[in-house]
């Protein structure tokens, strides 16, 4: 097929000629905007002879260097001027539109680009890197630089984090555990007992298949897995497979018949318990929504209670992520997909950096490429970037049905292998939890799902953001607390206005919940492999290592 970018060039200048037409007719912004400019910049060269107070601390510019050095400090002050007044300027841009959004979205990754701490000669602390060491940090970051577009095969695949710090399965996804079935999208974890006794009704874990599954499994001290199984909870994961060409023909329902719906009857086999508890993230939290109301619609009800995390089912408002997807974006993967039968995972990976280039794009490119230092060796980063493939069949029908058509919150809008759908007639109780700086699933659009779904909902909201806010174990002072409220009226901003913060995790919170549900009775532990089905391997499996 195809090659294929997510950034449509005709998009972009179509957002640009929109908004340029709007503030055309609105002068008086345009003029505000250059006298905004003449202000800042004027106190911006004031601080080549006094540390300007007014000039915000940016994370960007924290070296020493940035004070010691005039020039430099002049440089800060001006880019951050011309931020904070273009920032200005496109505020005055009625909000909903598509093109406004994406002129705001690509003249801040355009800003963000230009800031002088991303040039070697601008920035201070890189040149003071060069002289300290006879200048073979550029000649390291020349290497780096190289050793990236090598293995990006002339696309530049910036590496965010050291690939030989961890190993799948020694350093990271270690809770002990057996794959006990598996179809040809996913394998079944189910982990050994924690606890001398287990709660009888068994938990699911239905992870995104836009990563691997292990994200719920990092290490001992942050792994969600574990702590559930520190509860007394029987565990099973679903891990996913990395699609290929071979399953190109593998849409959402088939995620659906051989996800949940498999591990299901799978974990009847494996325990002779019909009821389960269930868990969805990210896009899993969508298909288990889905699966919720599938099942409703069949009259069947053997998940009791369903929780999701950073998950929407309402897509009227998608966030920045929408500059990227519409009808012309979708007709060109399919052109692309055509002949790969799935889309390359570097794809979603650009599209997600995008959306905090100032975090997971710039400051790496400064130590990688101008500082000449190793990636560092982060977990998260290290999960975030071993991302899997997406199948033809199941892309297209999600973006199409699903992301631009909102056909989920329809009643009968989806059916899902032939039986249409409606989330009004889900019973199982539902725990939903947002995170408040999500950028994939806004938390303003998660909250919706209280007032779709016909059952009773407990609405938690995290501080931070899509994976930080929801990996966010209990320790003696936890990085991140989380709101509740007591009503859940339909305006977001009217429930945060009464909600109550606790600074602890929510994963206490949900714990807690959990035993509400009714699946507090305790049975003898199960040890995987003791039931009807057979272990196949330890955990975490060979699904997870498939590159």
């Amino acid at each position: 097929g195809e090659e294929f970018s997510i950034v449509d060039g005709a998009s972009v200048m179509g957002g640009f000629a929109a908004a340029w037409a709007e503030l055309l007719q609105h002068p008086g912004a345009l003029i505000g905007f250059q006298q905004a400019l003449a202000l800042q910049a004027s106190q911006a060269w004031l601080s080549l002879w006094t540390e300007d107070e007014t000039v915000p601390r940016d994370r960007r510019f924290r070296g020493k260097g940035w004070e010691a050095d005039p020039a430099a400090r002049v440089l800060k002050a001006l880019h951050l001027a011309v931020e904070r007044a273009t920032d200005q300027l496109l505020s005055t841009l009625p909000d909903g539109s598509k093109e406004h959004l994406r002129a705001k979205f690509y003249t801040r990754q355009l800003l963000s680009a230009v800031s002088p701490a991303n040039f070697a000669a601008l920035n201070p602390e890189v040149r003071m890197r060069a002289i300290e060491t006879g200048g073979q940090s550029l000649l390291d970051g020349l290497e780096h630089f190289l050793d990236d577009l090598e293995r990006g095969g002339g696309r530049l695949d910036i590496d965010s984090t050291d690939r030989t710090a961890f190993e799948v399965g020694h350093d990271l996804a270690t809770t002990p555990g057996k794959v006990v079935y598996e179809n040809e999208l996913m394998q079944l974890i189910q982990y050994a007992p924690l606890t001398k006794t287990q709660r009888k009704r068994p938990m699911l874990f239905v992870p995104a298949w836009i990563n691997k599954y292990y994200i719920l499994d990092m290490r001992p001290e942050n792994s969600l897995v574990r702590f559930l199984l520190e509860k007394g909870h029987t565990v099973f994961v679903i891990s996913w497979v990395n699609p290929t060409k071979a399953h190109e023909d593998k849409g959402f329902d088939a995620y659906m018949k051989e996800g949940p719906l498999a591990a299901l009857d799978a974990i009847e086999q494996a325990t002779g318990e019909c009821e389960i508890n269930i868990l969805g993230f990210c896009i899993g939290g969508i298909l288990v929504t889905a699966t919720l109301a599938w099942l409703a619609a069949r009259g069947d009800n053997r998940i009791k209670s369903a929780t999701t995390l950073a998950s929407m089912i309402d897509f009227t408002d998608v966030g920045e992520i929408g500059v990227f997807i519409d009808e012309n974006r979708v007709r060109a993967l399919e052109v692309h997909m055509a002949e790969s039968g799935c889309l390359e995972n570097y794809h979603l990976q650009d599209m997600f950096s995008m959306l905090r280039e100032n975090d997971l794009i710039w400051p790496i490119h400064v130590q990688n490429y101008l500082m000449g230092r190793d990636p560092a060796a982060f977990d998260l980063l290290y999960w975030n970037a071993d991302s899997t493939r997406l199948p033809r069949a199941m892309l297209l029908w999600y973006l199409e049905e699903i992301y631009l058509g909102n056909k989920l919150r329809q009643a009968g809008g989806l059916a899902l292998d032939g039986t249409p759908i409606d989330v009004g007639e889900i019973e199982a109780p539902m725990y939903v939890l947002a995170t408040k700086d999500d950028h994939i699933a806004p938390w303003r659009s998660v909250y919706p799902t209280t007032q779709l779904v016909g059952s009773d909902v407990t609405f938690v909201l995290g501080a931070s953001g899509h994976i930080a806010g929801v990996i966010n174990p209990p320790k003696d002072r936890p990085k991140y607390g989380y709101w509740t409220g007591a009503t859940q009226p339909c305006n977001p901003e009217t429930w945060f206005e009464a909600a109550n913060h606790t600074q602890a995790s929510w994963w206490e919170h949900w714990s807690d919940w959990l035993d509400e549900q009714g699946g507090a009775e305790q049975g003898p532990p199960r040890v995987p492999g003791k039931g009807k089905l057979d272990v196949i391997e330890d955990a975490p499996g060979r699904y997870v290592s498939a590159t």
